[in-house]
């Protein structure tokens, strides 16, 4: 706990049984509470390896749901175990748990509701093995949508953040896409909902086992997170009312 507040990690779990230990190993357990693995369908022993370290809960999808319908089987069972803090940290050790605790302090202590580990703060990106041309997308990306959305973040795409419960009881994240551009949908509706957001530094990592989307995704969620962000500006001026924001 952090002062009375009930931290919970939460990690989406596909074919992660290479680096999921390693991953573990990093986690303060001393701050955590609670762990919360979700595997979506994966082919290899991340289950049977997720039971043997001791992750408290392990939720099993039978067929694979996509990354968003992953994060949403975490949220919903965070909220249910009553976490007043919840972090994601991906099992493929892509990000480095160690930036846990500030993540927390940064929540705990009413700075902000929302963390982001930023991947571009700093230099780091190229440096850790960032292919150039996501890093380039990365950046056009993130500059159209600070444009659209009309707030300013460094990147809109790292899957490292940190939420105080009372964002996840707000937003209607359950209406959102089952694939990649979840994260974008999420970080729009929390901006659409007032929330402010921090960044820190994170250590970029890119591996072998890492997980990572292939071109042809890679462009449609570009085009994924385009879209979204119009969405978002056209709700903003009134001209569509979509679902995601009510």
């Amino acid at each position: 706990m952090y002062k009375g507040k009930r931290v919970a990690v939460v990690m989406p779990a596909y074919n992660a049984a290479a680096t999921l230990e390693q991953t573990y190993r990093e986690i303060p357990l001393d701050l955590v509470d609670e762990l919360i693995l979700c595997d979506d369908a994966s082919k290899d022993d991340t289950v049977a390896l997720a039971n043997k370290i001791g992750i408290n809960h392990i939720i099993s999808h039978r067929t694979n749901k996509g990354y968003g319908g992953n994060q949403k089987s975490l949220y919903n069972k965070a909220l249910e175990i009553k976490a007043d803090i919840v972090i994601m940290v991906h099992p493929d050790y892509q990000y480095t748990p160690k930036l846990i605790p500030s993540m927390v302090n940064i929540i705990g202590e009413g700075l902000y509701p929302v963390v982001l580990g930023s991947r571009i703060l700093g230099k780091g990106a190229l440096k850790g093995g960032m292919p150039f041309y996501k890093y380039i997308a990365n950046r056009f990306l993130t500059f159209t949508q600070n444009l659209l959305v009309s707030y300013k973040l460094s990147e809109y795409h790292t899957g490292y953040r940190a939420f105080d419960s009372e964002v996840l009881r707000t937003i209607n994240f359950n209406d959102n896409s089952d694939d990649f551009v979840f994260d974008n949908e999420m970080l729009s509706q929390i901006i659409y909902s007032g929330f402010d957001i921090a960044e820190v530094t994170c250590p970029t990592k890119y591996f072998d086992e890492a997980s990572s989307i292939n071109l042809s995704r890679s462009i449609k969620y570009g085009l994924g997170v385009l879209r979204v962000s119009v969405m978002h500006r056209l709700n903003k001026l009134g001209v569509l009312k979509s679902d995601l924001y009510h």
